[in-house]
């Protein structure tokens, strides 16, 4: 799900898109069902995954799946907050949505997610663009949300919720392969880092029973997926206290439970936070061959002033010692990270720190933008934005100068590697080629074999590099 910034990215993708958001365009097969629904969703997994859940609640109300937003009954849209400029391009999708309620009435428009918690009364009263809003915690909500809308009212719930985590609701899987898939853990998140505005957009964190997540895993299994990647805003912070026993539940014990499941049942999970990364967890990653050598590690900045500025709750010494704990105990291990360019005071000695943290950790990739300043967090209502925009572009652009040369020089250390590869599929650029990705979340393209297809296992040698994908040929194991 995703593609590899830092690895030939432009100008223009610098300046329109934070390195690190993710575009989803779900698109559902039609059905025949006089009410459908077309969904789009923007931003992080977490999106996605969430959409999957909306889905399921709009199968039980009677609505199919559309291709085309022009056919359909409802559109929706789940949005993302994390910067400005993906608040503005929601905009722009509203307004082609106007114009097709313009050719068909009736035809109702909803926001969803993290910018319909944070923007609800300009999108409903100053820009009138929208029938629903509807927060992250509050999609129970759409069948009297869509009856209100349909009978002229409004449609808004962005209530937070310190209990939600639609444990019960199976996802319906959106736009799958049919061999990965995501299996949200948690909701919520308790890290009050002052430039992001997740804890006010999703609230305080919340883990689903162990019980549920087991299942839902198993369930994906019995139905043919090899792949089950665990999401939370901060998944080592996952912690279940079962109210009959006391037993607690924390996030080494969880991965090592799904992964239980079944020996080919890979199991990742996105995203760490470097404070709760515990030597158990990376000792029971180890322990398991199918839990993924892989690890993001957001880093945000390499300098200990900047990282408290940040209120990242640990300095640069604490995160180098976590990255040699994952290279110690994980010796094939991948980190991947995100980093900010330009935050509030930022200098070029800090900005320097920076680079030398990725030299330091070896990063396989990064997601990467430049500080953008989001209203109601710490940072708008206490730093100055100080850093001119010329100069955050050209720090982030000497970040992913230095990430694209280190991801090179990793994928290089692979020739002559053998890896255990899950194929995804064909590779995007030919029909003769298979792509699946390594236990390090590295993409590898090679020549299709007889008898193999997508959802199986196979070795390949790799024989050639780039910054971003491996290439190789199929090998006896």
């Amino acid at each position: 799900m995703r593609y590899v910034p830092g690895q030939g990215v432009s100008e223009k993708e610098i300046d329109e898109t934070k390195q690190g958001d993710v575009f989803f365009k779900e698109q559902l097969a039609g059905g025949l069902d006089d009410k459908k629904f077309y969904i789009e969703s923007y931003g992080c997994q977490m999106n996605f995954s969430d959409s999957e859940i909306v889905a399921s609640i709009l199968g039980e109300m009677g609505y199919k799946s559309t291709r085309s937003m022009e056919d359909s009954d409802l559109i929706l849209i789940n949005t993302c907050s994390i910067r400005e400029k993906a608040e503005d391009t929601v905009r722009k999708r509203l307004r082609v949505f106007d114009k097709i309620k313009e050719q068909k009435p009736g035809t109702l428009v909803g926001v969803l997610g993290c910018m319909a918690e944070r923007l609800k009364a300009k999108l409903l009263e100053q820009e009138r663009l929208v029938d629903l809003v509807v927060g992250p915690d509050a999609y129970r909500s759409l069948p009297q949300l869509v009856a209100d809308a349909q009978g002229g009212e409004k449609g808004v719930n962005v209530l937070l919720s310190r209990e939600e985590t639609y444990a019960d609701i199976s996802p319906v899987r959106l736009n799958s392969n049919g061999v990965t898939a995501f299996i949200s853990i948690m909701r919520g998140c308790n890290n009050m880092c002052s430039f992001c505005v997740v804890p006010f957009t999703r609230g305080r964190e919340r883990s689903r029973t162990p019980f549920s997540i087991v299942a839902e895993a198993t369930e994906l299994f019995e139905k043919g997926y090899k792949e089950v990647t665990l999401l939370g805003q901060n998944v080592d912070s996952f912690l279940f206290k079962n109210p009959e026993t006391g037993e607690e539940t924390n996030f080494a014990k969880l991965i090592e439970m799904v992964a239980s499941v079944h020996p080919d049942l890979r199991v990742r999970f996105s995203t760490s936070h470097p404070k709760d990364i515990t030597d158990e967890v990376l000792h029971t990653m180890a322990k398991y061959e199918n839990i993924c050598n892989y690890i993001h590690l957001p880093v945000q900045s390499g300098n200990s002033r900047v990282l408290k500025l940040m209120n990242r709750t640990y300095d640069r010494e604490w995160y180098m010692e976590r990255v040699n704990a994952v290279y110690r105990i994980i010796p094939d291990c991948a980190i991947s990270s995100d980093m900010i360019a330009g935050f509030c005071t930022e200098t070029e000695e800090e900005h320097q720190d920076t680079l030398s943290m990725i030299e330091f950790a070896k990063y396989s990739m990064s997601y990467m933008f430049f500080y953008s300043e989001r209203p109601g967090t710490l940072a708008a209502r206490k730093y100055e934005d100080d850093i001119p925009l010329e100069v955050k572009k050209r720090r982030l652009r000497e970040i992913i100068d230095l990430q694209t040369k280190i991801s090179a020089e990793q994928n290089q250390k692979d020739i002559g590697k053998v890896f255990k590869v899950l194929i995804e599929g064909d590779s995007k650029k030919s029909d003769q080629d298979f792509k699946g990705r390594n236990s390090q979340n590295k993409m590898i393209i090679f020549p299709k074999k007889e008898n193999l297809e997508k959802g199986m296992y196979c070795h390949v040698l790799v024989k050639e590099s780039s910054s971003a994908t491996l290439k190789g040929e199929i090998v006896e194991a």
